[in-house]
């Protein structure tokens, strides 16, 4: 028997349960890896939570890397042995192992660890779409980066450093800056000590920035629009503080005829073959040295319900895995 979280009922961290599984053989398109770590995203709580309804009852986790144990018919990207990571539906990657679509599963280069591919698949390609698939964002835009050092935060400062973007990164705290601008930002504000919108305006003589790039929510989206130039990106991809009460669409035209989006990593994922691309990109900006991934918490298996209560209370600093 496999050991994988499970849940019944949505709720708080207490309703995940470590149950025995059998995993059984990979059939057509599907392979069997077992995990060597386990990545932990804010998606996870909003689906455990039922932000996200889900049918239950269900496993959790979509981010993991480890060993290819078996592979099914048709499947000529990977191989037993093969060192591997995914970020991908369906959840299920809080587990020993498992079997699963292989469509998705990236082969993994020599360099990264499988350590520090559960703590960046999701996240990085989360990064990869934010900066190269939805506005164009030439060398010298401006980004304003909310949570830069939280798990996306930290891979996006250094993103930003590495393709000529200034990103002004806010936290939560003093230490957090610190730890934001140590990655690539080029600017810091502390949002719970000074008004981040206000400071965005200085930094920027007035002008604000060409992008924002929110997974923060309801706490931030009235500042964020109004950081923004005329004309400039809204993105929000994330609900950390709760859900973006119900938005006057006129506010974007009396804003500066503003642009709004709410991507999902997953709608890029729905090719594989694009999703298999943006992972050799990836791979590529670890490889050459300009992102390297922060493993700040490490929990067991038996102890994701604390895992879950250090994220979501924004106790976390870079990425946080499961080992295995």
């Amino acid at each position: 028997m496999t050991k994988a979280v499970q849940f019944e009922a949505h709720g708080g961290p207490e309703v995940l349960q470590i149950r025995g599984t059998d995993v059984g053989d990979p059939a057509k398109g599907e392979i069997r890896i077992r995990h060597e770590a386990v990545g932990l995203n804010f998606i996870d709580i909003y689906q455990r939570s039922g932000l996200y309804p889900m049918p239950l009852p269900s496993g959790l986790g979509l981010e993991a890397a480890g060993v290819v144990e078996a592979v099914g018919e048709g499947v000529t990207h990977l191989k037993p042995g093969d060192r591997a990571a995914y970020a991908c539906t369906p959840v299920g990657a809080y587990s020993e192992a498992r079997v699963m679509p292989a469509a998705l599963v990236c082969p993994l280069p020599d360099g990264i660890s499988t350590e520090d591919a559960a703590a960046m698949m999701l996240k990085g390609l989360t990064t990869h779409y934010l900066f190269r698939r939805t506005t164009d964002i030439p060398k010298g835009s401006t980004v304003l980066f909310h949570a830069a050092a939280g798990g996306v935060g930290l891979i996006a400062c250094q993103w930003a450093r590495a393709e000529g973007i200034t990103l002004i990164g806010t936290a939560g705290s003093d230490e957090k800056c610190a730890l934001a601008q140590e990655h690539g930002a080029a600017h810091v504000i502390n949002y719970r000590t000074e008004d981040f919108a206000a400071r965005v305006r200085e930094i920027t003589d007035g002008r604000g920035v060409d992008v924002v790039m929110d997974s923060v929510g309801k706490d931030t989206f009235e500042g964020s629009l109004d950081s923004l130039r005329p004309l400039g990106m809204m993105i929000s991809f994330g609900n950390a503080s709760g859900p973006v009460p119900p938005v006057d669409i006129g506010q974007l035209g009396a804003k500066g005829s503003l642009k709004l989006t709410r991507p999902t990593l997953f709608t890029h994922l729905a090719d594989p073959a694009t999703g298999q691309q943006m992972a050799r990109e990836l791979f590529v900006m670890v490889t050459d040295g300009h992102v390297k991934t922060r493993i700040d918490q490490r929990f067991a298996l038996e102890d994701v319900a604390d895992a879950h209560r250090a994220l979501e209370a924004r106790k976390t600093t870079g990425a946080t895995i499961l080992t295995l």
